[in-house]
C-alpha cells in the first residue's frame, strides 16, 4: 500500500525541516483542535499527523495515544498527495485498504476522512484526520468546519516556525557578540600596553597633561577590555554548562535522550538494536539546536530502514570546543546492506534514487537529499564510509 509522493516532495521536506519541530513536544499545542475535530465530525478518533520522508508522527490525538508509524503503512500518505480532502467511507470494503488491518485498541476502523495541512507555499506538511469504527458521511458544514481547524493547525505551526527562526537569530546574535568581543580584545590589549609604556615614561619626564590623557585612554580601554572578557566568559565558561537550557539549545546528554526516545520506537518495531552514545568531556555544554534533530532523524530512519532484524544501529555524538566556536560531530553507523562506491558518489552529489529496505520498506528517496541540503546550508560537511553487505557510516560535522 503505497501512495505516489507529492510532485514537490523535496521542497515539502525542506519546508518541513524549516519548522524545527520536535514531534514529542507538540501535543499540548494541538490537543484542543483534535478534540474539537472529533466533536464536529462525531467520530471516536481524531489525529494531527506530520509526515516526513520516512515516518508519520501523530503529534496530537483524541481517543488514541500519540505515536509514530512507518509512512508507507498510513492512509494519510494519500491525503498529502493532493490539496483536497481524502475520504475512505468503509475501509473494510475498500480494495486498497481492506487487507491492512487498521485498528485502534483492537477495534477495526471503517471510516477515514483527512485533509492536508497545506501551507501558503503549497506544501502539505501532514494531515488532520478523523476516524471511526462505523461508516460515516460528513456533510458540507462539517467539512467546512474541519477545514477551519486544519487552517488553524497550519497557523499555529507557522507561529512555531517564526519563533524557531527568532531563536536561531538570537543564537547567531550571541555568536556575533562573542566574535566582536574576541576581535576587539587584541587591539585593546595593545592600547593598554602602549598607554602603560607612555605613562611610565611620562612620570619620569614630568608631563602632567600627557599623563592625564594617557590615564583617560588607559581607563576607557580597561573598561572595554573588562566588558569583552565578560562576554567571552559567559559564552565559553564551562560553568555555564549547568544553567537551565533555553528553548533553542541542547546538550549532548539531552540530545542523546531525545534521539533514543524518538527513534527507539522505530528500531524496536523492526527489532533493530539502537544505541546512542556520547563521547568526550563536553556532554553538558549547551549549544544551539539548529537543524540537528532534522539531520539526525533522517539519518537514523535511513539506517534503521537498511538494517536487518537483530543487527545494530549506533549513533555517536561529540562536541569540540575552541576559543571561538563549537563543532558537533554526529556519526550514524548501521550493520546493514552497505553500498557501493558509485552509490556513495550519487548520494553526495544529490543523485540518489529510492531503494527498498531490508524488510521491503518503500523508500521515497528524499531523506538523504534533505540531509545533504541542510548540512550544506549550515556550512557543515558529510562523509560516507561503507562496505557492501557489511556496514555504512554517515559522519556529519556541523558548526554550532
Amino acid at each position: 500500500m503505497t501512495a505516489p509522493y507529492p510532485p514537490n516532495e523535496l521542497e515539502r521536506l525542506l519546508d518541513l525541516s524549516s519548522y524545527g519541530l520536535d514531534y514529542a513536544e507538540l501535543e499540548d499545542h494541538f490537543k484542543d483542535l483534535t478534540e474539537l475535530a472529533a466533536k464536529i465530525a462525531e467520530t471516536e478518533f481524531s489525529l494531527i499527523n506530520i509526515i516526513d520522508a520516512y515516518t508519520q508522527w501523530s503529534v496530537a490525538a483524541t481517543g488514541i495515544e500519540t505515536g509514530q508509524v512507518s509512512r508507507e503503512q498510513t492512509i494519510c500518505q494519500f491525503t498529502i498527495v493532493d490539496d483536497k480532502p481524502f475520504e475512505v467511507r468503509n475501509i473494510l470494503e475498500d480494495t486498497q485498504f481492506k487487507d491492512q488491518g487498521f485498528a485502534i485498541d483492537q477495534k477495526e476502523l471503517k471510516y477515514y476522512w483527512g485533509i492536508p495541512l497545506r501551507t501558503e507555499e503549497g506544501n502539505n506538511l501532514g494531515a488532520l484526520c478523523v476516524l471511526d469504527t462505523e461508516p460515516k458521511r460528513l456533510d458540507e458544514t462539517k467539512v467546512a468546519m474541519l477545514q477551519i481547524i486544519a487552517n488553524e493547525v497550519v497557523k499555529r505551526l507557522g507561529m512555531m516556525r517564526t519563533l524557531h527562526h527568532m531563536e536561531e537569530e538570537m543564537s547567531k546574535a550571541k555568536e556575533a557578540s562573542k566574535k566582536v568581543a574576541h576581535d576587539i580584545r587584541g587591539p585593546l590589549g595593545g592600547i593598554l600596553g602602549l598607554s602603560q609604556l607612555i605613562k611610565d615614561k611620562g612620570e619620569n619626564g614630568n608631563l602632567p597633561e600627557t599623563l592625564q590623557a594617557v590615564e583617560y585612554i588607559f581607563n576607557s580601554s580597561q573598561a572595554l577590555l573588562d566588558l569583552t572578557d565578560q562576554i567571552l566568559i559567559e559564552a565559553l565558561s564551562p560553568s555555564k554548562a549547568f544553567r537551565e537550557l533555553s528553548e533553542d539549545e541542547y546538550t549532548l546528554s539531552v540530545f542523546q535522550k531525545k534521539l533514543q526516545s524518538l527513534y527507539g520506537v522505530q528500531a524496536s518495531q523492526k527489532e533493530v538494536n539502537l544505541e546512542v552514545r556520547v563521547e568526550g568531556a563536553h556532554s553538558d555544554i549547551p549549544f544551539a539546536k539548529g537543524k540537528l534533530l532534522q539531520i539526525a532523524g533522517n539519518l537514523l530512519s535511513n539506517a534503521i530502514k537498511f538494517t536487518p532484524k537483530g543487527k545494530d544501529v549506533q549513533v555517536t555524538l561529540s562536541l569540540e570546543l575552541n576559543d571561538m566556536s563549537k563543532k558537533i560531530t554526529l556519526q550514524v553507523k548501521d550493520n546493514g546492506i552497505g553500498m557501493s562506491p558509485d552509490k556513495i558518489v550519487e548520494i553526495l552529489n544529490g543523485q540518489v534514487e529510492s531503494t527498498k529496505g531490508t524488510e521491503g520498506e518503500r523508500g521515497f528517496g528524499f531523506g538523504l537529499p534533505v540531509v545533504r541540503k541542510l548540512v550544506a546550508d549550515l556550512g557543515g560537511k558529510m562523509t560516507i564510509d561503507s562496505v557492501e553487505h557489511e556496514f555504512t557510516v554517515f559522519s556529519v560535522w556541523l558548526p554550532c
